[in-house]
């Protein structure tokens, strides 16, 4: 099979494995079979394309594990979307989730010590993150109010503002402040998820959050701004 057929289908196989687990562990209504189903077909399809489009990037050992976290994320996906109907399976939602942020730390980490990293690579993680702070956002947002939803939308309002204004899609430099900022959005929506700290905690750690993700994007914006002419050139 080709490398790029190869990885979307291992991920599309784990998702269907994953999602039946959990529908035979704790239920999976229509819901959550549907949302389920579509984002793992949506994940494994943008990848597959992806990796048509670069046919000089392959998939190293760094990208399977972020094909785990991906496989992971459809599992969260799927019982948050079934929850509006059926209850919340908290402890398996927040197992999940915290499974998927210890494996964020280790896919760059792969990546350097085998010397593959890659840009197909570097984007898919930053996707999957992406995508897993727009699910435990929607989660979130029930219980500590809508405006959480702002945490989980700035990725893909900043992806669509791009379409409207092209300076705006212009390459950013690698900068670890981001990711480090991802991994906190993540770390914070599922300590909420949790609901261990009280209400008021909780809320502080979201307006940080917030604040962190928003210092993060306006420094890009600005960054791009400052250049936008070079890049019009």
């Amino acid at each position: 099979m080709r490398a790029s057929q190869a990885g979307p289908a291992a991920g599309l196989a784990a998702q269907m494995l994953l999602l039946a687990a959990i529908a035979g562990a704790v239920g999976l209504g229509v819901a959550g079979w549907a949302v389920g189903l579509a984002c793992a077909l949506a994940v494994d399809a943008t990848l597959a394309w992806s990796l048509r489009r670069r046919r000089s990037d392959r998939l190293g050992p760094a990208s399977w594990v972020t094909i785990a976290r991906a496989t992971l994320a459809v599992g969260v996906a799927a019982l948050v979307a079934d929850s509006f109907a059926h209850g919340e399976h908290v402890a398996l939602l927040v197992s999940l989730a915290a499974v998927a942020l210890a494996l964020d730390a280790l896919d760059g980490w792969v990546a350097r010590r085998t010397a593959t990293a890659t840009a197909l690579g570097a984007r898919f993680d930053g996707e999957v993150d992406a995508f897993l702070i727009l699910v435990l956002s929607v989660d979130v947002a029930r219980s500590a109010g809508a405006w959480v939803l702002a945490i989980g939308a700035a990725r893909y309002v900043f992806l669509a503002a791009g379409w409207l204004v092209p300076w705006l899609r212009a390459p950013l430099p690698p900068r670890r402040w981001r990711k480090v900022v991802a991994a906190t959005q993540g770390a914070v929506l599922t300590v909420a998820a949790a609901g261990v700290l009280p209400p008021a905690a909780t809320q502080a750690a979201l307006v940080v959050a917030l604040a962190m993700l928003a210092e993060s994007f306006g420094r890009d914006v600005w960054w791009l701004w400052t250049r936008r002419h070079a890049q019009c050139a």
